[in-house]
């Protein structure tokens, strides 16, 4: 009787173990998802180096920026490479980013490595990092904004469709597609987009510490290679991104090569593109909103 409750005893015990096991994967798992990393490195101790990623158009600053905030309070986290593979995107946007980055960068040093691109809106976001390190073949600059919209009132009148239109103002519908664009609509919208450039030319000027005039002679909307971008100083040197994350380490007073971390995304699949992104894309273009984009 005494060995029946012995190993009765033994065998609870047993159970007993195998569920405290399964519960402490299934918390580490849990803290993975959360807190993971692209490497394992992100469960070792250390400092470490957070990576960051702007890609695509830029509708939305909220992603990058809570991404930027969620390392800047991270006391393992000494630096941060912001890596841009993006043609820019809405104004409003883009200057979130920067005026984030600017924040952050005064936290701990934020690298910016650039991929195939970071024109426009993309490159504004990068004007308050530490440094910008591009590869020679990079597309970087595209200062300048663009506002365009349809206009299809002859199309319409074609089709016997007419709009009525109530407003409080003459310029009130100002870039409808279904009415013709007068002189006055065109210089409204050149006063908002004129407006619009000067505050990139300032942003520029101010973040790579050149002369208005200086950035005025290039801030025509076009781009340049890395090594075009770095005689101009819009960039502060040539380099992949592995030397981006080597400059990061040197700045921050990492020994060693450093170890990188990342938020883990879920994987999107085609269903997330077409009723997630196509739609939003379209959505950026309907109406009339002038843009720091790289067409």
């Amino acid at each position: 009787m005494d060995q029946a409750k012995l190993r009765y005893k033994k065998q609870n015990s047993f159970n007993r173990w195998i569920w405290i096991s399964i519960a402490a994967i299934i918390l580490l798992f849990i803290v993975f998802r959360m807190f993971g990393s692209s490497s394992s490195s992100g469960f070792l101790g250390g400092d470490k180096i957070a990576v960051v990623r702007l890609e695509g158009l830029i509708l939305s600053a909220e992603e990058v920026n809570k991404e930027l905030e969620h390392f800047a309070d991270r006391s393992d986290v000494k630096a941060i490479v912001l890596r841009i593979n993006s043609g820019g995107g809405v104004v409003g946007a883009s200057q979130e980013i920067y005026e984030k980055v600017k924040k952050v960068n005064q936290i701990k040093p934020v690298i910016v490595s650039v991929n195939n691109a970071a024109a426009s809106g993309a490159y504004y976001a990068a004007l308050e990092s530490s440094r910008i390190v591009a590869n020679s073949g990079s597309l970087v600059g595209s200062i300048g904004v663009i506002l365009d919209y349809p206009v299809v009132n002859e199309l319409l009148d074609k089709l016997g469709l007419r709009f009525e239109t109530v407003k409080s103002g003459d310029l009130k519908d100002s870039g409808s597609p279904s009415r013709p664009v007068t002189e006055e609509d065109r210089e409204y919208f050149q006063a908002v987009v004129d407006d619009q450039h000067k505050q990139f030319i300032s942003a520029v000027a101010e973040g790579r510490s050149l002369s208005l005039d200086e950035v005025r002679e290039i801030a025509d909307g076009r781009i340049f290679t890395g090594n075009q971008a770095l005689r101009l100083s819009l960039i502060d040197t040539i380099g992949t991104f592995d030397d981006a994350i080597a400059i990061a380490g040197e700045v921050s007073g990492i020994k060693g090569k450093p170890k990188k971390i990342e938020v883990r995304k879920d994987r999107r699949s085609i269903l997330d593109i077409l009723f997630s992104d196509i739609p939003k894309n379209i959505g950026s273009r309907i109406g009339v909103e002038p843009a720091y984009r790289w067409q």
